[in-house]
């Protein structure tokens, strides 16, 4: 009997595969680090681990596609909270990777408590990685209004130029007043847990993992609270009376080649740094304000008006594009930093070269394509004919999907090492991408903001020439 087990990436693995280990199911080549999405358990050869990213794990093993998971609490609350089905069982709290998720506004909000917000008749703003349990926090609070703006990360950067409130996990709440944000309000407390398929759990004898895991209840999750306001960290605030016109840089891996083109550019920003930047560096320039936000969340952003420029990938306008055809925004600038291709991939074991193979090939249901590019995966299946189709949203570790969770990848590579090195194959190149400079069309045509936006932009163009790459 196989067992599949679903494991996360990043900040809990090595915890977690110290727990396997003390359990007696040591896998090999899983630690901080590894590269592996398919480590062995060489004691136990009848366990099948695959290695995803946390987000994805809780709905995996929903579906049906692996037995049991690791990941934390809150990811699985975010599934169930919206989409109430008994398929994925908390089997229990595994003690390690702690936080909090808390409810935050800026610091220097008026609106930064509960009672504030119950009492506002405007409508509320509230960003989030887990917009189902922001939508479920605000319906218990009976908040009169309020607007729900999902987002890949860094969601308390926003307030309160750009939202009332956050929904963000952290480890503790004077982390948060570093980063110049008041806790409102504890929604749930998290850690690692071990989550079962509820037809698993009756249809397969599980009792080793459980018994070996030592699994204790999860108990309840569901406790809201108001935590007390502390000391107030300083943040850059708008300056009073001046227009002000909002930059957007990337976090993760565009940063460094970002701060080396902008300082290149005669635009250095202090506080951003390669390592753990601030969440709202310091320009020297007066009326501009920056922010850092993950490129995947800046083109809508920037069409929503939230900044009026942004320096993200032109894969990410491409995939916002094809989602809104008429979005008020556009490509300025093409930096050249960053460049990648967008490829269809596929095992090395289909027995297809290209999409035309893919096209006629014999299959008994739908093709499943598996990407971060939900809109560009869906226009290449559509414009290839590759029908019936299903589009799998992932949010990273893709390469993990092929060929048990899905078909076909669209996904990003430089080289395409990462990809032969999983056993993959790239059968098609969609399209070529590197970083760009956007912009809201609308902001730039205002008085009050083309002055400033003319001189960020023509910096940077200054920069491009000063600095092409081939």
């Amino acid at each position: 009997m196989q067992v599949k087990l679903a494991l996360p990436k990043g900040q809990l693995q090595e915890s977690t595969a110290a727990l396997l280990e003390e359990a007696g199911f040591a896998i090999g080549d899983y630690h901080e680090g590894s590269r592996s999405y398919r480590p062995q358990c060489d004691d136990f050869p009848d366990i099948l681990t695959k290695v995803f990213h946390e987000k994805d794990i809780a709905i995996q093993v929903a579906i049906g596609n692996y037995d049991l998971g690791i990941c934390r609490l809150d990811w699985v609350e975010e599934l169930l909270v919206k989409y109430h089905s008994d398929a994925v069982v908390k089997v229990g709290n595994l003690g390690y990777g702690k936080r909090s998720l808390y409810a935050v506004a800026a610091s220097s909000s008026e609106a930064k408590s509960l009672e504030a917000l119950e009492s506002r008749s405007q409508s509320v703003r509230i960003v989030s990685e887990y917009p189902n349990l922001a939508e479920s926090f605000a319906l218990k609070r009976r908040l009169r209004r309020f607007q729900i703006f999902p987002a890949w990360g860094a969601a308390g950067v926003y307030p309160p130029e750009n939202a009332e409130l956050a929904i963000v996990a952290e480890t503790s709440s004077n982390r948060l007043r570093e980063q110049g944000l008041v806790p409102v309000a504890t929604i749930l407390e998290s850690s690692a847990c071990l989550v079962a398929n509820r037809n698993s759990l009756q249809g397969k004898d599980l009792s080793r993992f459980l018994v070996a895991l030592s699994c204790t209840d999860v108990g309840d999750i569901g406790v809201e609270e108001a935590v007390g306001v502390g000391a107030e960290a300083e943040a850059q605030r708008p300056v009073v009376g001046e227009p002000v016109v909002t930059l957007a840089v990337p976090d993760g891996h565009q940063q460094p080649h970002t701060v080396d083109f902008l300082n290149g550019a005669g635009l250095k920003i202090d506080g951003y740094n390669v390592g753990r930047p601030t969440a709202r560096p310091r320009i020297g320039l007066d009326g501009v304000m920056v922010k850092v936000i993950r490129p995947q969340d800046m083109p809508l952003q920037v069409a929503n008006g939230n900044f009026d420029l942004a320096i993200t990938g032109r894969d990410w306008l491409r995939d916002h594009h094809f989602r809104f055809p008429s979005s008020p925004v556009e490509e300025l600038l093409q930096l050249g930093f960053g460049r990648v291709r967008i490829v269809a991939v596929v095992t090395q074991d289909m027995p297809v070269s290209n999409t035309d193979d893919l096209r006629k090939l014999k299959r008994d249901s739908a093709l499943r394509v598996a990407s971060e590019y939900v809109n560009i995966a869906d226009k290449y299946a559509h414009d290839n004919h590759l029908t019936p189709c299903k589009i799998i949203p992932t949010w990273g570790a893709s390469e993990a999907f092929l060929p048990e969770d899905a078909d076909v990848l669209i996904e990003n590579t430089q080289t395409g090492s990462t990809i032969a090195r999983h056993n993959l194959k790239i059968i098609d190149t969609l399209f070529e991408s590197s970083a760009c400079l956007i912009g809201n069309t609308e902001a730039m045509g205002r008085l009050d903001k083309r002055e400033k936006i003319s001189h960020l932009v023509e910096a940077m163009r200054r920069g491009v020439e000063a600095h092409p790459l081939s």
